[in-house]
């Protein structure tokens, strides 16, 4: 059979019918799975015979969606987990170890930023920050005991963007590996590993499942990195429950359709938003005004859902705002199919310093906007609403 396109992988690859020849994908809701006899239990332990042993690192309806995921990435292997941010940990557990040196964007989710500062750091791994944008920054940060770049692009909430194909140069260069969230854009709109990284990251609680209904992270890349992973996820239990895997599984069938949609509303609300005397700056993208707009046009197909803007009169003038909408979901979520608001220096990024927040440009009027698939005139009238 000839290569499958995305829309025909993101439906048909991953997930082989039962005895039962069922049309959707089953649920294995069991903790266990039992053996022919003592010698095949045996076998299935020592990798002799592949098969299923216990659902914490063997499931079939996780194991379809692995599969799935990693054909629309174009990764060799996949191992999926319990939250975005339990895939990212598995990842630096994994691959790290005492005396590592890391180099990280600060223009990421206030989580990860966090998890370095507070959780890694008691490991004895080092971290280095820098602009995500400045490639000159990422290479004067490499040290003798560099293991690996960590970064999203685009980065939440403002959009920056990184160029991966030059990035990708200097970490292999200095056999560094590259290792990027692609949470905000999904394989839809940007495949990392044909840019050049070595591992991709994704919070499928966000636009993979795509309608707010459960936790789900994974991590990909060739076949030694995911083994290393998955041997971390194994261990320490951070792996995704057959029935979370089904729902984020189902998601995966209508993901382009979901990422162009929400693409669409995104860049009209946008270019609404930059119209608007109250609205100091729109962060956005697909607009033509914003920094990073012709680079994201280069390596990405799409420019996301994820709007941000600056309004005057600081964080209370943000507050009205969010507090006036009446179809606004005021939650930290984003993917989702329903548009949500939320105040990042508060929220998201409410556990950085002053100093942290200032360095990755989280001021307090600015406001994120996870644009959704609701008509988006609608949605331009609810913010009007406070403006």
């Amino acid at each position: 059979m000839k290569e499958l396109n995305f829309d025909t992988k993101a439906i048909r690859e991953g997930y082989r019918t039962t005895a039962e020849q069922e049309h959707s994908e089953a649920i294995f809701l069991t903790s266990s799975f039992v053996f022919d006899s003592a010698e095949q239990a045996a076998k299935r332990f020592s990798k002799e015979e592949p098969g299923n042993i216990y659902a914490r690192f063997t499931n079939p309806t996780v194991d379809a969606f692995e599969k799935k995921l990693a054909a629309l990435e174009g990764a060799q292997a996949c191992v999926a987990t319990s939250s975005g941010m339990a895939a990212i940990f598995a990842t630096l557990m994994a691959l790290l170890k005492t005396g590592d040196h890391i180099v990280a964007s600060r223009n990421m989710f206030g989580t990860s930023i966090v998890l370095l500062n507070t959780i890694i750091s008691k490991f004895g791994v080092s971290v280095s920050f820098v602009d995500l944008s400045d490639l000159n920054a990422w290479e004067n940060s490499i040290n003798d005991n560099t293991k690996l770049f960590l970064l999203e692009t685009p980065s939440n909430p403002l959009g920056q963007v990184v160029d991966l194909l030059a990035l990708s140069k200097i970490a292999k260069a200095n056999d560094i590996l590259l290792a990027v969230d692609n949470a905000i854009l999904t394989p839809a709109l940007q495949k990392p590993l044909e840019l050049g990284a070595d591992i991709v990251i994704h919070s499928a609680t966000k636009y993979i499942d795509g309608q707010g209904r459960c936790l789900a992270g994974a991590v990909l890349g060739n076949e030694d990195i995911i083994e290393q992973v998955h041997g971390f996820v194994r261990t320490t239990g951070p792996s995704l429950s057959a029935f979370n895997a089904w729902i984020v599984l189902k998601g995966l069938d209508t993901l382009r359709l979901r990422m162009n949609a929400h693409c669409d509303n995104a860049l009209t609300l946008a270019t609404w938003l930059e119209k608007q005397p109250a609205v100091e700056k729109v962060h956005y993208l697909g607009l033509k005004s914003h920094p990073h707009h012709q680079l994201a046009k280069n390596q990405q197909a799409g420019f996301g859902g994820i709007v941000s803007f600056e309004i005057k009169g600081g964080q209370q003038a943000a507050f009205n705002i969010i507090n006036a909408t009446e179809i606004f979901s005021i939650t930290a979520n984003l993917g989702d199919t329903k548009s949500t608001i939320t105040h990042p220096a508060t929220t998201t990024h409410g556990r950085l310093t002053d100093e942290e927040k200032l360095s990755a440009n989280i001021s307090e009027s600015l406001i994120r906007i996870s644009v959704g698939l609701e008509d988006v005139n609608d949605l331009i009238d609810d913010i009007n609403k406070g403006l």
